[in-house]
């Protein structure tokens, strides 16, 4: 026992020597040691000026002044970092050996400056002492799970550090890239070297504070490059994110991503990524979960997704590569009932009860469409829907693949099931040089009255048809893109409806109102130009009658000018009468009726032929008898005057030089 307490005397003896050494040292000469010891450790100049303190009690601790590490060699930017002030305090056993226990560490305004060079050296790799560059363990070190002591780790815990007003710099000189965030703020607590690490930060990486707080567990062997558990929230002005696995430094992750994100616009901007215009429905709020796993060849994938994008559900799973110069996805994506009827447009800030209603009184719409999002990725997208509601349309089942390339997106509508028909083909977007829609469809039994109806508000027709469009639309608006239509068509039905006028009533007794006209086939083709729609071939065919069709319907000013010529047919023999009726006007509600010319010209062309000729021959007869005028044989009446008063006034021009 007397041992005992004589080497106790001794080491606290010992303590007390080494302790009045330290505080016989001025403060710069402390600084110093301790910056020419950190310069030894890191392989960078460190400096330390102004005023330094040393602090025995209640820590063991030294305060400095403005504190810097040079950058590495190869930069000519200003240092790696510096501080205006910084206070680290210690357990005492650091003064006779054992690790580094840091009890506090406090930086005031720091500056954190990271650069890569374009051959892809980086100047955060230190060579710190027994530490490799990498922040994992040396060639020398040996597994933990062998029961042998690691010779290289990096002997240090920390209770605390709180860190305020930072700034972060990153230049990577191969790309040009340069980022800057102000304002930051960290507090880290981590007091067992392989237990857990707590972190609560904001950064700014746009002006907006965006907050991360989480743990790490087993830091020691995370820093040796094994893998451990993770947590960390993510919280910015928008909503929250917050991750919840496993990760290593290489970076690799797995772990489950739940989401909370009220305002998409605002968490993106938040962290300064492209703030892009979302559309209504397809996630201007987010809320939902998936499994993730990121790779160090930045491959990242997406399993078992729940997603509820505003007021849609969706699932699936998705791989991207985010190695390239845009991520690139590939992805299946399986939903239910999808309402994208917030993507209509918006008049007077209340959504519209259905394009076609607000067209009919305003025309289409002049906003500009914001397509920019097409131009953030490229993607190969399966998609399958229970069905698609987008207001003015309508859609059953879908089965699409979406193909994004370069700002050019393409739907191949491989089976998409609306209005009773089977609808084929494939529908193009494309920004790369200005915004443009075009597609090339086929429909093959269509109920043409809910069609009409939900595209383009018309309610006079009903009936089943097979259809084909080849269309294409320039412009940043809903105006210009109709407008400036292009492409043809076909449309071929059997047995329908013509509500508004009845075709036999109108021919028989020449009422042109009411009435409902049934049809057995008709079927027609088109044209499109500078958005005017020009059909020379309909043709309608009634039981006891026929009509043909021929007129323009302007796409662009919603507009109608139609020529129909319903024929009554009294019998192979005998010749059918021919009513000509115009409709013409806006075509939600235009006017029809008679055209009584055209019906002239048509039933009665030789008659009115002979009634030409016959009042010709008696206005010659009158003009030579009254006039005195001699109408030759190939002369009009017209000509003939002309010429006989030519003759006058020459005779009395040359009486002037009698």
């Amino acid at each position: 026992m007397r041992w005992i307490v004589r080497a106790f005397g001794l080491l606290l003896l010992a303590v007390v020597l080494v302790a009045g050494v330290f505080l016989l040292l001025p403060g710069d000469k402390i600084a110093k040691v301790a910056a020419s010891q950190l310069s030894s450790w890191t392989g960078r100049e460190v400096t330390m000026s102004g005023e330094t303190t040393l602090s025995f009690y209640p820590i063991l601790g030294v305060s400095t002044g403005a504190v810097t590490v040079a950058n590495a060699e190869w930069s000519d930017g200003p240092p790696m970092f510096r501080a205006e002030s910084l206070k680290i305090g210690v357990e005492p056993q650091v003064l006779w050996g054992g690790d580094i226990r840091i009890t506090g560490l406090e930086a005031v305004g720091p500056v954190i400056n990271l650069e890569k060079a374009a051959d892809g050296r980086v100047n955060w790799e230190l060579n710190v002492e027994g530490v490799a560059p990498s922040g994992q363990a040396g060639e020398g070190a040996s597994e933990q799970a062998d029961g042998m002591a690691r010779s290289d780790r990096l002997a240090l815990t920390l209770d605390r550090a709180l860190v305020q007003d930072a700034t972060f710099l990153y230049t990577d000189h191969g790309t040009g890239e340069r980022t800057e965030m102000r304002g930051m703020a960290f507090d880290l607590r981590w007091p067992e070297y392989e237990g857990r690490a707590t972190f609560d930060m904001t950064l700014r990486p746009a002006g907006e504070a965006v907050r991360i707080e989480g743990y790490l567990d087993r830091v020691g062997e995370f820093i040796d490059g094994a893998v451990s558990d993770v947590k960390a929230t993510v919280s910015t002005k928008g909503g929250e994110a917050t991750f919840l696995g496993r990760a290593s430094a290489a970076p690799e992750l797995q772990g489950r991503v739940t989401a909370a994100v009220s305002d998409t616009r605002a968490f993106m901007a938040s962290l300064g990524l492209p703030a892009a215009d979302i559309p209504a429905g397809l996630g201007r709020s987010v809320n939902g979960e998936t499994l993730v796993t990121y790779s160090a060849d930045q491959r990242l994938s997406l399993r078992e997704v729940a997603l509820q994008l505003d007021g849609n559900r969706i699932g699936g799973a998705a791989d991207v590569d985010l190695g390239g110069e845009r991520p690139v996805v590939s992805a299946q994506i399986n939903a239910g009932a999808l309402d994208l009827t917030g993507m209509e447009s918006e008049s007077g800030g209340e959504a519209s009860a259905g394009r076609a209603s607000v067209a009919a009184d305003k025309g289409w719409s002049t906003e500009p469409i914001d397509a920019s999002a097409l131009g953030l990725a490229n993607a190969e997208v399966a998609l399958t829907a229970e069905s698609v509601d987008l207001g003015d349309l309508k859609v059953g089942k879908v089965r699409s693949m979406i193909t994004l390339d370069r700002s050019r997106l393409v739907f191949d509508l491989r089976e998409v099931r609306a209005y009773n028909a089977l609808i084929t083909g494939n529908f193009v977007v494309n920004n790369r040089s200005g915004l443009s829609v075009g597609g090339d469809l086929k429909a093959a039994g269509i109920d043409m009255e809910r069609f009409l109806t939900d595209a383009a508000g018309i309610t006079r027709f009903s009936g089943e048809a097979d259809a084909s469009l080849n269309f294409l639309g320039v412009g940043n608006t809903e105006q210009a893109i109709m407008s400036s239509l292009s492409g043809k068509g076909a449309v071929q039905t059997g047995r329908g409806v013509i509500k508004g006028f009845d075709l036999d009533k109108l021919m028989r007794s020449g009422v042109a109102t009411g009435g409902t006209t049934i049809f057995d086939t008709m079927g027609a083709t088109f044209t499109i130009e500078n958005g005017v729609a020009r059909n020379d071939d309909l043709l309608l065919k009634l039981p006891l009658a026929k009509a043909e069709g021929e007129g323009v319907v302007s796409l662009g000013q919603r507009r109608i000018d139609y020529l129909f010529t319903p024929v009554l047919l009294e019998g192979e023999s005998t010749k059918g009468l021919a009513i000509p009726v115009r409709i013409k006007g806006s075509w939600d509600d235009p006017e029809i009726r008679p055209d009584m010319e055209a019906a002239i010209d048509r039933n009665f062309r030789e008659e009115k032929k002979e009634l030409e000729e016959k009042a010709e021959k008696e206005v010659r007869r009158a003009v030579e008898k009254e006039l005195g005028v001699k109408v030759e044989e190939d002369e009009s009446v017209e000509d003939a005057l002309k010429r006989k008063l030519e003759e006058e006034a020459t005779k009395g021009l040359l009486k002037l030089f009698d």
